[in-house]
């Protein structure tokens, strides 16, 4: 990072939020950004959650970002209403992102029906096939390969050893991580008399602008028709979207996650790690699905819903059962005790 002033950071603060208040030396000179844990007296760090501010009473950051009206024992400290999102935005100004040279690498393929934008760079031993078309300052790093007529946004980028199938749209500024694998044929078969004959895939793949895919990623075309990921929605790694998914904008998903084919997932629902999720379910806008969950196939989830477990159910529900199944042990020794009473009644009874 290059050295700033402190009081610099509080101007690209507000820049960013239109109000930042600053506290302390603002000759103070920055070079570099960390956790509270790990801060120097020359680093930028953040407060975020009660956690965070118990950690900032020991943290040596030499600036913290923090909330508004948070009492901070650093040398200086810029106060705004949401420390976290400020801080990632100020992040991505003092370090930005460093993409390679634009050209073409002399070991890359490139087809001659291929069109290529302006700032594009292909690195070495990529491939980019026949009509397709990659958009200004896009990245595609090496080992990629980017099938026949695909289309590809302007500043995308392409991490090492991205696959992208044929006839696979990907909007502008998305973010494919390495291990990526984008327009793979669909699980579908079709039981014939005594094997599994295979279902054709012959549909497609179509990613909104401002996504991002986390490494070894999979997302699957459609048997027909398109598997669509809408706009701002984030992947995490190896996470697995099925033929004829429809994910809305800005959903969140955690990493191992999988979805079985025809899943829908309405804008801004957020789905944690490990989540299995049935074919043709209904996962609705704003719900939360908790990690680890199961969503049978052709469930709904309802708007705004928080659920859990498995089968998932309503939050509420979820911990309501987890109570119950904590008592087991005790009901156990009571039924025992019963049984012990009830064995004596009768050996009593069958006496006289």
């Amino acid at each position: 990072m290059t050295p700033i002033r402190a009081s610099a950071v509080a101007e690209m603060c507000r820049g960013l939020t239109g109000d930042a208040e600053f506290r302390g030396h603002g000759d103070l000179m920055l070079t570099g950004i960390n956790s509270l844990e790990e801060a120097g007296p020359a680093d930028l760090s953040f407060v975020a959650n009660r956690k965070a501010r118990e950690l900032a009473a020991l943290s040596k950051a030499g600036c913290l970002l923090a909330p508004q009206g948070f009492e901070a024992n650093s040398p200086a400290s810029i106060h705004v209403a949401d420390p976290r999102g400020t801080f990632a935005r100020l992040v991505a100004q003092l370090l930005p992102v460093t993409r390679p040279p634009a050209g073409v690498h002399p070991s890359a393929a490139v087809d001659e029906t291929a069109i290529l934008g302006e700032g594009v760079s292909i690195g070495a031993h990529a491939t980019v096939g026949a009509r397709s078309s990659v958009g200004a300052d896009c990245t595609i790093e090496a080992g990629c390969h980017i099938g026949a007529d695909v289309s590809l946004g302007a500043n995308s980028r392409l991490f090492p050893g991205v696959t992208v199938y044929d006839r696979v749209r990907i909007g502008a500024r998305a973010v494919l991580h390495s291990g990526c694998v984008i327009g793979a044929d669909g699980f579908g078969f079709a039981f014939v008399d005594d094997r599994y004959e295979k279902f054709p895939q012959v549909g497609t793949v179509d990613i909104g602008d401002d996504v991002e895919l986390g490494a070894n990623t999979c997302v699957d075309r459609a048997a027909l028709g398109v598997t669509r990921i809408g706009a701002g929605t984030k992947l995490d790694n190896m996470v697995h979207i099925a033929h004829n998914c429809q994910i809305g904008r800005h959903v969140v998903i955690a990493a191992q996650t999988g979805l079985s084919g025809g899943v829908t997932i309405g804008d801004y629902a957020v789905v944690g790690g490990q989540v299995g999720v049935g074919d043709k379910a209904r996962i609705e806008s704003k719900a939360v699905v908790g990690s680890g969950a199961g969503i049978l196939t052709s469930k709904v989830v309802r708007a705004g819903q928080p659920v859990w477990g498995t089968p998932a159910r309503p939050l509420k529900e979820h911990l309501l059962q987890l109570a119950s199944l904590s008592k087991l042990p005790e009901l156990r020794e009571r039924v025992a005790e019963l049984k012990k009473r009830i064995e004596a009644l009768e050996k009593g009874i069958g006496s006289t």
